[in-house]
């Protein structure tokens, strides 16, 4: 590799291991990489100057290679914002929908079907372009699900919203709090440190609720609508927070205790507690930035108390921000939501997460936010011919709600035309043609690297045990069905495979080139994109190795009765695996089965090859 090895921002941790491990440039400052603490390393010998020679080396021929030396990097004749830019953003948001299930052609909705239209959910307006963090790119202007479907219906459907479940900072304020068991003094204590460790606090005060700073919105700060505050960068310093009310439920019941966390210092850690027991813990691992739980709390005063630990100043502002609130499970929805559902043609639930819920420097809950899945089945109680779609970076759990949503949509972040893209595909002006570039787990426990995801005991390092059994190959060797698998997607048209043929595509000495040839017909009333994938599963081996391996894929628009036929080439690599022991790719020779399909489970046409010698790859 002749390019740069770059750490990620803040992922250095050791002078030594870092400079002799192959790192070339440590972002964003250099913590690890300085004169300071190389110099007596080069002076013992433990790192030579050879190596660091070769780190320069690297830096200065990307920079030449690059041309960042020759030339400014900006073109000012480039348009920020144009025609053909804004066509590429809305092509890209409509290919990239995917839609999960269609039970008996509820979709797409057909306009002369549908005279009143209920859009209910938090993420149907404002526009959900992206998740929080560094990538964050501010466009000139968005649409949001409503202004979408009111661009693609115009004046033919009455259109009416509902958010349906309230904020959480409304939940935390509405939250009421006791300083004692009495209950005669509202509020909660709090008190603050000026460590990491919650040691001699250093102030104490009183809050009516939790809920303190603000999510960090890059998009505002990225578009110019908000300031930058420079003190945000300016100096650092450890504090650390513990607030301690009393709740008293009016009845016992099961209650949901939430609590939502921002800022991307990696020292962050917060832990609650109801009653002097631990019911949340993310003091020493940064999980989900939204987190809840439900406690059965019975008609008497409840100690809560919420402990968290930050270091202010950096990107996570002057303050850190944190909110925590309890809701009676049930308590979740506006009930004029319900009403006004009920009596619609058909209702759109947008529900998923954002840049507060979704967001660099933490994971986030495989569940959808609080609420929302009480606002889906709620809403879908109310009117059967409801259509739920999705903001998520991956998979969410859905199996409060699957079984009883005829049709659900995954919309991602769809950047500046996701609103307008997504009515498209509702209404049938666009086929949906996107499909999974992951599994969709049923249950987070069903995900291959759920068991080694966290350190199970102290210290910081993680262990990828599952090795190449990750995604679709990690849930097939070990036998378990997601909800939705690896490149499933559906299509308001259907398809047909057929005459799959295996042929030798090369004559050179010592190398297998293979191509598979197939054909595919739209065999539906729509015009549509297929998308046909190639996978290889490979003879028995002596090295543990996937099933089947994704070894191409293609994508293709066909209209009504138009059939094409596809070839797929397959190279060594094709058939390989990676041997540790001789640093070399290998594939052992034997049967291949090839399997053509519309997802990593379908398989609709199969055949094979044989290798009759193995064979060693140098790339």
């Amino acid at each position: 590799f002749q390019g740069v090895l770059m750490s990620d921002w803040d992922a250095t941790y050791d002078t030594w291991a870092a400079a002799n491990g192959g790192l070339d440039l440590e972002m964003p400052s250099s913590k690890y990489f300085n004169a300071a603490a190389l110099a007596p390393l080069l002076r013992g010998g433990q790192v030579t100057s050879a190596t660091l020679d070769d780190k320069v080396r690297r830096i200065l021929r990307t920079a030449v290679g690059l041309g960042w030396l020759d030339r400014a990097q900006l073109d000012p004749s480039i348009s920020h914002y144009d025609v053909a830019s804004r066509a590429a953003a809305s092509q890209g948001a409509q290919e990239g929908v995917v839609l999960l299930k269609n039970a008996s052609g509820t979709l797409p909705l057909q306009r002369h079907q549908i005279h009143n239209l209920a859009v209910i959910g938090p993420n149907a307006y404002p526009a959900v372009l992206m998740g929080g963090g560094s990538a964050t790119v501010a466009p000139f202007q968005a649409s949001n699900l409503l202004e979408g479907l009111s661009a693609e219906l115009h004046d033919e459907v009455d259109i009416r919203y509902a958010r349906g479940v309230a904020d959480l900072q409304r939940f935390a304020r509405d939250t009421r709090w006791t300083t004692a068991p009495n209950g005669e003094q509202p509020g909660l204590q709090v008190e603050e440190f000026d460590n990491l460790d919650l040691t001699a606090p250093a102030r104490a005060r009183a809050a009516r609720y939790i809920d303190q700073g603000e999510p960090l919105d890059l998009t505002a700060l990225a578009s110019g609508d908000k300031e930058l505050d420079l003190g945000m960068f300016a100096g650092t310093r450890p504090t650390s927070t513990r607030w301690t009310g009393y709740f008293t439920p009016k009845d016992t019941a099961a209650q949901e205790l939430f609590v939502q966390v921002g800022g991307f210092d990696k020292d962050i850690g917060y832990r609650v507690f109801v009653d002097d027991k631990i019911v949340i813990d993310q003091w020493f691992f940064k999980k989900a930035a939204v987190a809840s739980v439900t406690v059965t709390l019975d008609a008497r005063e409840h100690k809560i108390v919420l402990e968290h630990r930050a270091v202010a100043g950096g990107l996570d502002g002057r303050v850190p921000f944190v909110r925590l609130g309890i809701v009676r499970s049930g308590g979740w929805v506006d009930p004029s939501a319900e009403k006004f559902a009920a009596h619609a043609d058909a209702v759109i639930i947008a529900v998923g997460f954002d840049y507060a819920s979704e967001a660099e420097a933490w994971d986030r809950s495989f569940g959808l936010p609080p609420g929302q899945d009480e606002l889906i089945r709620k809403i879908c109680a109310a009117n059967a011919r409801c259509i739920v779609v999705i903001n998520s970076g991956g998979a969410v759990d859905m199996t409060a709600w699957l079984e009883r949503v005829p049709a659900l949509l995954q919309s991602w972040y769809l950047g500046q035309d996701g609103g307008a893209a997504v009515a498209k595909v509702l209404f049938g002006t666009v086929n949906p043609s996107g499909h999974l570039p992951v599994s969709f787990e049923r249950r987070w426990q069903d995900n291959p690297v759920h068991d080694s995801y966290y350190p199970k005991t102290g210290g910081q390092q993680v262990r990828y045990q599952e090795g190449v059994f990750v995604g679709y190959r990690g849930y097939e060797a070990n036998h378990t069905k997601p909800v939705f698998p690896f490149g499933f997607g559906l299509s308001y048209t259907e398809f047909q495979y057929r005459d799959l043929q295996i042929r030798k595509s090369g004559s050179e000495k010592g190398t297998a080139s293979y191509e598979a040839v197939f054909s595919v017909k739209n065999v539906g009333e729509r015009d549509g994109a297929v998308v046909p994938q190639l996978y290889v599963a490979p003879p028995p081996s002596a090295v543990p190795r996937p099933p089947k391996e994704l070894k191409g894929f293609t994508k293709v628009m066909l209209s009504p009765g138009e059939s094409r036929q596809i070839i797929m080439p397959l190279d060594d690599r094709s058939f390989t695996y990676f041997d540790v022991k001789t640093q070399r790719w290998r594939a052992d020779a034997g049967a291949y089965r090839i399997l053509i399909g519309d997802s990593s489970e379908q398989v609709v046409l199969s055949g094979s090859l044989k290798l009759d010698h193995g064979l060693v790859v140098n790339k």
